[in-house]
């Protein structure tokens, strides 16, 4: 039998740019659609829990009273923007550049320990691909309906499905441009507005604009987000190196990969622990195979970790065949622990400091300003 060629971990991989390689499992071509398959698990759990906690803040917060006023309000009109008890004017705008300073920091740290945890967990177009996708499966069903409605004539049940599926969308994506736009207009104030369709100019091109990105980002670019368009995928690479954690697949257990009974005796047939099942591609959000290294692609989401774990669960093999780890701890093979201290490395240090003392001397500002 003849064995799979054994792929690196990292250094990250460029992403392929072949037909071929996108239909090797039949997810989509060159231009084509993917059908992320729905999954369970850990870090589908953790996942949601953030979906629910960004979505709770951005949708609630527009609500919340503060001494009869809103209490976030960006009023560009008055140049005040009120943050709970605060009020800030133009000349105090700086306390907002340095947020973003330190914001930019805490990102630069946290890649540098486990790669791209915000962009599996909180950025807002994995966060509303999430949503948009559950909706997907409500009308349409999992991914092999979705493939084989999307591939039959139009009929009756298609029509059905798809008008439900676009009325959702286009719902959330208007209730989304909404509450955006009631950030800079008290939004109680905007309700009265919708009842009597009597927006501004200006707010009807933010509800519609704001409405109008959602939808199309969240139900159609989707993927193409973080591969043509998001930077932060391509800076990666100079935030990482050997000893961060990354999702890897553990090419010294798995290879060579083959199907088998589930009674049988993998070395008694020169195989490793994985099946071949594809279950990992099938439900990654951007359609990559983790078994050929970590890539630019990659978003970090670990859907593919959850579903290994179901696979080897079923095959009585140990879990951990695609998990968090790190080149030189695949390498060297590593415990866990032994990665964790490395993880504590000279650039980590770094980025904590300098996140450390940028937090403390805004702190440090912010306080005396508001006690001045």
């Amino acid at each position: 039998m003849e064995k799979s060629r054994t792929p690196k971990i990292i250094p990250i991989l460029p992403a392929s740019g072949g037909a071929a390689d996108n239909n090797l499992f039949a997810l989509s071509d060159e231009q084509g659609k993917i059908y992320p398959r729905t999954v369970g698990g850990f870090f589908n759990r953790l996942r949601w829990i953030m979906v629910w906690v960004t979505q709770l803040v951005f949708y609630g917060v527009p609500w919340l009273q503060w001494n009869d006023r809103q209490a976030v309000l960006f009023d560009l009109a008055g140049s005040r923007f009120f943050i709970f008890g605060l009020v800030l004017h133009p000349q105090d705008l700086i306390y907002l550049a340095v947020l973003l300073v330190l914001a930019a920091r805490t990102l630069f740290f946290f890649t540098a320990v486990a790669g791209r945890l915000w962009c599996g967990y909180a950025c807002p177009q994995t966060v509303y691909t999430e949503i948009f996708l559950w909706l997907e499966r409500i009308t349409e069903g999992d991914r092999l309906a979705r493939m084989r409605l999307d591939a039959a004539p139009w009929h009756i049940e298609k029509i059905t499905r798809k008008s439900a599926k676009q009325l959702l969308w286009i719902g959330l994506g208007l209730f989304t441009g909404f509450t955006f736009v009631g950030y800079f207009t008290p939004i109680q104030n905007l309700v009265h507005e919708l009842i009597a369709l009597s927006f501004s100019p200006w707010e009807w091109f933010w509800v519609l604009f704001y409405g109008l990105a959602t939808y199309g980002n969240a139900g159609y670019l989707r993927e193409q987000i973080c591969k043509q368009m998001c930077p932060y995928a391509r800076i990666q690479s100079a935030l990482t190196d050997m000893d961060s954690m990354v999702i890897a697949y553990d090419t010294n257990r798995g290879e060579t990969r083959g199907s088998r009974a589930r009674t049988a005796d993998p070395k008694a047939l020169g195989l490793g622990d994985c099946i071949d099942c594809t279950l990992c591609v099938q439900v990654c959000p951007t359609g990559i195979d983790i078994r050929n290294g970590l890539q630019n692609e990659c978003i970090a989401c670990a859907a593919c970790i959850d579903v290994c774990d179901e696979v080897m669960t079923k095959m009585e093999y140990p879990k951990g065949l695609i998990r968090y780890s790190s080149g030189k701890g695949m390498a060297e093979k590593l415990t866990q622990g032994q990665m964790l201290m490395r993880v504590w490395r000279p650039r980590v240090w770094a980025y904590g400091l300098m996140l450390l003392v940028g937090a403390g001397l805004f702190i440090r500002r912010a306080v005396a300003w508001l006690t001045s």
